[in-house]
């Protein structure tokens, strides 16, 4: 038996969420008080304008994450983030994505947004449903994946080891084709498809990015699809640094592929990162110019980690929506025109 078969699963997320893993950990502030935690169960419910729709049929029997048949919870609770209280999702066994459409102008572009949460739930409306709103008003559809949790990373000989199936890797690669054989039905271009992950989601950015091979088997029309984004966004990223090699090195893990398919990419993080040390966006970046995909690195001094679109006094939180904008009308994917922030 697992190891983490033998823990409970309530005890499992309990765990996760009492330390920095989680990815949502800040320092102490007023805007990041930390708050009673509340869970529930319950399936996650969108927000208003979504549509959320299953990944595969309901007869397609698929790998359970680390509790099992645990079933579906909700909560919020630890540090707030702004002042704001932020909502997760767990123990989901059937993932889903959430498709919000722009009301007015439709670019045809799109934008799958993949919430962090330390493979241990997923932020549904920090890195979730709050990024989708943004999208929707720059004129592209956006979908917000709810992956499976929890997927523990276990340890050998003292080392952290990338699971060999990662269920939120085959739950991002389904929701980008099914995206692109659905084009026509959700009114998008299917060459302008992107993807945007915050720390644990954006690692999955990383592994769609790099790769086209599945680890589950082909299902329908959709799987016959490219399961790579046409553009990347990795916010606050992390698990890509092999930090065993000294400070001042800036190796990537053994487990981390490069492809120079890779999509143009922009990668934002704050120097100040308490959970995910800035050497990865680093390494990741300069493994990508090697490779010769074009990349764009945006440092900023403070923000911490796992902020989202919520503005504090920290730049990098106000100031990474616009730039997002300008460099997707920078690579084509958007054309010119002002629709606030």
């Amino acid at each position: 038996m697992p190891w983490f078969r033998a823990v409970s699963s309530s005890l499992l997320l309990a765990l996760a969420f009492a330390g920095p893993a989680c990815s949502q950990a800040q320092e102490d502030t007023p805007s990041r008080a930390t708050v009673p935690k509340v869970e529930k169960e319950g399936v996650w419910q969108p927000t208003e304008g979504g549509t959320q729709i299953p990944l595969w049929p309901a007869d397609v029997p698929l790998a359970k994450p680390d509790s099992g048949d645990h079933p579906e919870h909700t909560g919020n609770g630890s540090s707030l983030v702004a002042g704001q209280k932020w909502h997760w999702a767990s123990y989901v066994t059937r993932p889903t994505m959430t498709i919000y459409r722009p009301q007015g102008r439709n670019t045809g572009a799109s934008m799958l947004v993949i919430p962090g949460g330390g493979f241990h739930a997923v932020a549904t409306d920090l890195e979730g449903t709050e990024i989708c709103d943004w999208v929707v008003r720059q004129g592209m559809t956006c979908a917000m994946l709810k992956y499976r949790t929890p997927q523990v990373w276990p340890r050998v000989d003292g080392k952290q080891q990338r699971p060999k199936v990662l269920l939120g890797l085959e739950d991002a690669q389904r929701a980008i084709s099914l995206l692109r054989e659905r084009a026509s039905t959700y009114g998008i271009d299917p060459h302008k498809i992107g993807a945007i992950g915050f720390s644990a989601g954006a690692y999955l950015v990383i592994n769609m990015s790099n790769t086209v091979a599945r680890t589950y088997q082909l299902t329908d029309a959709a799987d016959q699809q490219s399961p790579r984004p046409d553009f990347a966004i990795v916010a606050y990223n992390a698990k890509v640094l092999d930090n065993s090699k000294g400070r001042n090195s800036l190796e990537l893990q053994t487990w981390v592929e490069i492809s120079p398919e890779a999509p143009p990419t922009l990668i934002i993080h704050a120097m100040n990162d308490p959970v995910d040390d800035v050497r990865n966006p680093m390494a990741y970046a300069l493994a990508l110019t090697d490779a010769g995909v074009p990349v764009d690195l945006r440092l900023y001094a403070t923000g911490g980690h796992a902020f989202g679109m919520r503005p504090t006094d920290d730049p990098i939180t106000r100031e990474w929506p616009r730039e997002v904008r300008q460099w997707m009308e920078s690579i084509g994917v958007l054309g010119r025109f002002r629709s606030g922030t």
